[in-house]
């Protein structure tokens, strides 16, 4: 009687990358690397030989910005597909990378987002999720990661914040909020970790070409344009002023000036200031998302 053979079953669980596959280049882990500052700053850094992690929600822009990274500059990368607005979000990459052997050299907490208008009617979903994006998961993922870098006397990480956050921002009133946060949160912590052979930088760029403007509604303003940066030329500034232990890294003169005077003018008259701006070039609530 012939024996009968048993069908193969395949493991429908998702690939892993095997340590050995993984080139000994210093990694960098980038979440919200699917577009904006985030995509230049994950080229940037490829381009200087790193391998690249890149985290965000959209996959298909994800696995494109991977295969550049892997056919032009030869290192290599890792995808994972993450809704960082999830409490959980953080642990999940950390758990995963640690499971897979990947080493995360450097840490840039790029992803985040603004919502425009009066805070009293604005969707609380929305302000809420943001606050989990923009403020919990930043001090999540460095908690995770930090820990190793210290023990290994090596390791820099690079936090995405605005020029909104030396400044109150009416009609974003919650976003300014947050970037306050990332800013302080940054210095702080460059401050803690200076002897341990580990850098802190935060990244503050003004109005920046990214898509927001036409999300959020932001009216034709010759005086914007003026000032408004290149993304590439923003993720350049940051990746370099990383390199060179920078704490607090401001591309551009206006941003640099416009940051210093909001610091010096009291902060009343300053949101002041904002809200007529605002309330002139906007309309009333829009979300942009990185």
């Amino acid at each position: 009687m012939p024996t009968r053979k048993r069908p193969v079953r395949k493991n429908k669980a998702s690939p892993r990358v095997p340590p050995t596959k993984w080139k000994t280049n210093k990694t960098v882990l980038i979440t919200g690397a699917s577009g904006g500052i985030g995509y230049d700053l994950s080229s940037v850094f490829a381009e200087n030989g790193y391998n690249v992690v890149l985290v965000a929600r959209t996959k298909e822009k994800l696995l494109a910005l991977a295969n550049q990274a892997q056919q032009m500059f030869g290192v290599s990368a890792q995808v994972i597909v993450k809704d960082l607005t999830k409490p959980n979000a953080a642990e999940e990459i950390h758990r995963q990378l640690e499971q897979e052997g990947i080493h995360v050299d450097v840490l840039v907490n790029n992803a985040g987002y603004g919502l425009l208008g009066n805070f009293a009617f604005t969707s609380k979903r929305d302000e809420l999720e943001m606050i989990q994006l923009n403020i919990a998961t930043v001090a999540h993922m460095t908690k995770l990661f930090l820990p190793a870098m210290i023990k290994n006397g090596k390791g820099r990480i690079l936090n995405v914040a605005s020029t909104a956050g030396f400044q109150p921002g009416p009609l974003m009133a919650n976003y300014s909020a947050t970037k306050a946060y990332v800013v302080s949160f940054s210095i702080g912590l460059a401050e803690e970790v200076r002897e341990n052979g580990v850098t802190v930088s935060v990244l503050c760029p003004g109005p920046t070409f990214t898509g927001f403007q036409e999300r959020a509604g932001i009216h034709e303003n010759p005086l914007l344009k003026l000032v408004m940066a290149d993304s590439r030329v923003v993720a350049r500034a940051g990746y370099e002023g990383l390199m060179a232990g920078k704490t607090v890294i401001i591309p551009g003169f206006f941003n640099r000036l416009g940051s210093l005077i909001s610091r010096l003018s009291p902060s009343t008259l300053t949101a002041r200031f904002q809200k007529r701006y605002r309330e002139r070039e906007m309309y009333p609530a829009v979300r942009k998302t990185s």
